[in-house]
Formats: structure tokens, C-alpha cells, sequence
């Protein structure tokens, strides 16, 4: 097992990728917090895992929320002593053509998906560098390369996550930290279950492998990035994308 004497931080961990990632985690021996804004599923998802045999820990986390995050990491120091592995996986969607978006929901996004993101990180680092030691994993997107129709705040905030695992890579490389990200494709969560097939089949034909992703796939990238593997990887943008827009 790859991750055994480890601890990771998962947020966004209650749900579609995010709970995949805790799965995966956990079954290659890593201390898990699954770290969610979702308490009533959070607990409920903790608990079968739990059943199976795995540590893992369910904490409520807004990552808009410094306060909550302090809060929380405090906790998982105190629970298992450390953090070892950051997985920023949380993020929203709040899709809309430029014209008709609301700037409220522009700003919705830019707070979940790249704030949070600074947030998280900023608050676990630091016992990353007391340590000499960590593994800060971003998610971003493909509508974050090559833009998506009706995805203005979304794709920005994915664009930018970039820029901030590039500049992490170099601030903290020499430090024993590695940064890098994921880019994500079409995968197959909850959201996209509920677009008319037709929409889904037309997102199928636009990857050279026919089909979309699954939360696993995606969990299969940040488990490669999270474990020694990928010691020499850093300041990289892993597409798992089944090859769309080659």
C-alpha cells in the first residue's frame, strides 16, 4: 500500500471525486479527513468507511470560512499529529453565458473554488514546512486550458488555480513541499447525471476515448501525485481528460 503512515486532507470529501478520493486514499493505508461542507452526508459516508476498516475522519469545513478552517486543521493535528498530503478538491458550479451571469454567483464561485483554495493552504502549509515534508494537490480543469462555454467564473478560477500551484512549486520546492495539480475532463458526478443524455452523449463524443471520466479515474491522479511515485513530479498540470482537445 502507497500511503501507509500518511495523513490527507480531502476537501470536498463527502462527495462525487472528492469521496472517491477518500476511498482511494484509504484503501492504500492513509489517515483520511474527509473535510466537507456536507455534514448530514459527511457523517453517513464516514461511517461506512469506517465499517470497512478505514481511519477516516469526517470534519465540517467551509473553505470560505478562515475561521472554520483553523478550527479544523487544529483538530486533525490534534487527532493524528499531522497533515501530510492537501487535497483542494472542493469547488461549485454556478454556470451562466457572460451576458446573463449574476455577480453574485460570480463571485460565489471566485470565494469556493480559488479562495478556498488559498485558504486551505495557507492555513495547513506551515506544518507542511515544520515537517520538511508534504504533498499539495489542486484541482483544476480542463475549462480552466481551454475555456467552456457559459463557464466565465468557473473557468477563471480553474485558470488561476494553475497560476497558483506554479507559484507554490517554486516557494516551496526547496522546502520538501511538491505542488501540483489536476485537470480534470467531462467525469461523471452527480451534476452531470442530470443533463439530458443527448448532452451527455455529445460531451462523450468530444474525447478520443469515447466515454467520460469516473470520480476513480480522477482519484487514481491524485493518489499517483500524493505518493512516492511521484517524488520528482513538481509545479505539473496532470490532465485526466481521456484525451479531449488534443
Amino acid at each position: 500500500m502507497r500511503l501507509v503512515g500518511k495523513t490527507a486532507l480531502i476537501t470536498g470529501g463527502a462527495n462525487g471525486i472528492g469521496l472517491a478520493a477518500c476511498e482511494r486514499f484509504a484503501e492504500e493505508g492513509a489517515q483520511v479527513i474527509m473535510a466537507d461542507f456536507d455534514v448530514v452526508t459527511g457523517k453517513a459516508q464516514e461511517q461506512l468507511l469506517k465499517e470497512q476498516g478505514f481511519d477516516v475522519l469526517f470534519i465540517q469545513l467551509d473553505v470560505v470560512n478562515r475561521e472554520n478552517i483553523r478550527s479544523c486543521v487544529e483538530l486533525a493535528i490534534e487527532t493524528y499529529g499531522k497533515i501530510d498530503i492537501l487535497i483542494n478538491n472542493a469547488g461549485i458550479t454556478r454556470d451562466a453565458t457572460l451576458v446573463k451571469m449574476d455577480p453574485v454567483d460570480f463571485a460565489a464561485v471566485l470565494d469556493v473554488n480559488l479562495t478556498g483554495v488559498f485558504n486551505c493552504t495557507q492555513a495547513i502549509v506551515p506544518y507542511m514546512l515544520d515537517k520538511g515534508y508534504g504533498k499539495i494537490i489542486n484541482t483544476s480543469s480542463v475549462s480552466g486550458i481551454y475555456g467552456n462555454f457559459g463557464q466565465t467564473n468557473y473557468a477563471a478560477t480553474k485558470a488561476a488555480v494553475v497560476g497558483l500551484t506554479k507559484t507554490w512549486a517554486k516557494e516551496f520546492g526547496r522546502r520538501g513541499i511538491n505542488v501540483n495539480a489536476v485537470a480534470p475532463g467531462f467525469t461523471v458526478t452527480s451534476m452531470v447525471s442530470k443533463m439530458p443524455e443527448k448532452v451527455i452523449e455529445q460531451m462523450k463524443s468530444a474525447v478520443s476515448l469515447q466515454r467520460l471520466g469516473t470520480p476513480r479515474d480522477i482519484a487514481n491522479a491524485y493518489l499517483y501525485l500524493a505518493s512516492e511515485e511521484s517524488d520528482y513530479v513538481h509545479g505539473h498540470v496532470l490532465h485526466v481528460d481521456g484525451g479531449i482537445l488534443m
